[in-house]
């Protein structure tokens, strides 16, 4: 059926630099105070933060598979400890955790996507006169195993030929 992956994890968060009159090193931008006058104003702005590979460890690099059991979970707690060490400064104003989702079938890997109400109604867009609304629209297997669940008659592949 439906298998969800996600990457490109990351912490997204707001600074208003009026709020405290933010250092420009107070950001990580060291040796350019004085080129700067030191201090950031102007209208809030948003920075994106991409937290380290888990299997980065500096020297070594291995796959985030052989570093964790539950990678999805790991990369959400790193973000969420990184946000909460961000929203602790003066200067953040607020944050969360963005993450990139992409479904797809377990069966032909096809980027998944279902029949809403009004194609499974329209008899020019669906299988048959049994097709529901959240049907998977990808491949015959995955139509399949959605009405085997469900209970629902399973199309005549053959077309009715005996």
């Amino acid at each position: 059926m439906k298998t969800t992956h996600r990457g490109n994890w990351r912490v997204v968060i707001s600074i208003n630099p009026q709020y405290t009159h933010v250092s420009i090193s107070a950001l990580g931008f060291t040796g350019l105070d004085s080129d700067l006058d030191g201090n950031l104003s102007g209208a809030p702005f948003e920075l994106t933060v991409v937290p380290r590979r888990l299997g980065d460890f500096g020297s070594v690099s291995m796959s985030d598979r052989l570093v964790s059991n539950d990678v999805d979970g790991d990369y959400r707690s790193r973000c969420e400890q990184m946000l909460a060490a961000f929203l602790r400064k003066p200067h953040v104003r607020s944050g969360r955790v963005e993450v990139d989702e992409e479904h797809r079938c377990s069966h032909c890997d096809m980027r998944w996507e279902e029949l809403t109400a009004d194609e499974a109604a329209d008899a020019s867009t669906n299988i048959d006169a049994h097709s529901v609304g959240g049907e998977p629209v990808c491949c015959d297997k995955a139509i399949d195993e959605f009405r085997a669940e469900r209970g629902i008659p399973l199309p005549d592949w053959t077309g009715g030929a005996a």
